[in-house]
């Protein structure tokens, strides 16, 4: 589906009602038709792709542009949750795109395994490396990613490092497209992601200085999947080395302040792995257990952000008792 000249009012109308864009700048529609120009000139592309808004809609622009001569790329690595990989399937089937999954680990690099700091920057370096790899197989000499413009000022971001160094292009960042317009021109080609929360990786789950394992991937993966057939859409389930801290955006955190949840969460996450469960009365915060803040991000296409975790050592704070 292409954006056509008859809705260029409804795209930029509602990217101005969510940012409000000031009149005199570049319209969406503008900057949205400028990405698929440049894009047209390439003999074809390769974008790294999550499902997640950023990477959708270049995987639409690139596809206006290119049709065929564009590949839609998904990496298939322990850190990335099973239901973002069939989203990333079925908006790939919605956009029409042709979309291929390589596989690599990112577990098999001792650097990411010892997740510091610049955890982000391995995983990155790794999973676009591969996105070469897949280019170059397919004769294709492009690899573009899905960071926008609102991502480089967005604090630590370690992946936009890795970005750069590969010489990845980044379409909406090149046209100065941020995460509202971003959402709006998503919206217009009737993406059912225009909307979706960002999601990160499942390593943000695990504080930094705590290894990455399989099993605390597995057990994480495992327990957010339960609280997404809860209903639940924003949360996160962090693994302090089992102990499970839920967080809960503030919206849905009525529901999580109840008996029968509590009890609920306990017996299932229990039974995952996890030696103690908590609630987070803080609610969800992006970014709590990693200064890299990735839950701002949509995993393969964006990044990391952020400041010092908010939550380092849930056992090294000393708590008042009952007498006190």
């Amino acid at each position: 589906m292409r954006i056509e000249t008859g809705a260029d009012a409804d795209v930029d109308a509602a990217a101005e009602t969510a940012g409000g864009e000031d009149a005199d700048a570049q319209s969406v529609t503008e900057k949205a038709a400028a990405v698929r120009e440049s894009l047209g000139e390439r003999d074809g592309v390769l974008i790294a792709f999550s499902g997640g808004v950023d990477s959708a809609v270049v995987a639409a622009l690139a596809h206006d542009a290119l049709g065929d001569d564009a590949v839609a790329c998904t990496a298939k690595s322990e850190t990335l949750p099973a239901a973002e990989l069939d989203d990333a399937r079925r908006v790939a089937d919605e956009i029409g795109i042709r979309h291929e999954i390589v596989e690599f680990s990112e577990l098999d690099n001792p650097d990411f395994v010892v997740n510091d700091g610049d955890r982000c920057y391995h995983c990155r370096t790794m999973r676009l490396g591969r996105m070469y790899e897949a280019a170059r197989d397919r004769g294709v000499g492009t690899v573009c990613d899905g960071t926008n413009a609102s991502d480089p000022g967005e604090g630590h971001r370690p992946g936009l490092r890795a970005v750069d160094e590969l010489d990845v292009r980044s379409p909406l960042l090149e046209a100065g497209i941020e995460k509202d317009e971003v959402r709006a021109i998503a919206d217009e080609y009737g993406l059912s992601v225009a909307d979706k929360p960002s999601m990160a990786c499942l390593s943000s789950r695990i504080p930094t200085g705590l290894e990455v394992t399989t099993e605390r991937l597995t057990r994480v993966e495992k327990a957010e999947r339960v609280l997404r057939e809860w209903g639940f859409s924003q949360f996160r389930v962090r693994d302090h080395d089992g102990l499970a801290r839920i967080e809960i955006a503030a919206d849905e955190l009525e529901a999580a302040l109840n008996h029968d949840f509590v009890v609920a969460a306990r017996e299932h996450l229990t039974d995952l792995g996890f030696e103690h469960v908590t609630l987070d009365l803080h609610g969800y915060q992006t970014g709590s257990v990693s200064p890299a803040g990735e839950d701002e991000q949509d995993g393969a296409d964006s990044d990391d952000s952020g400041d010092e975790p908010l939550v380092e050592d849930v056992f090294g704070t000393e708590y008042p008792t009952a007498s006190e």
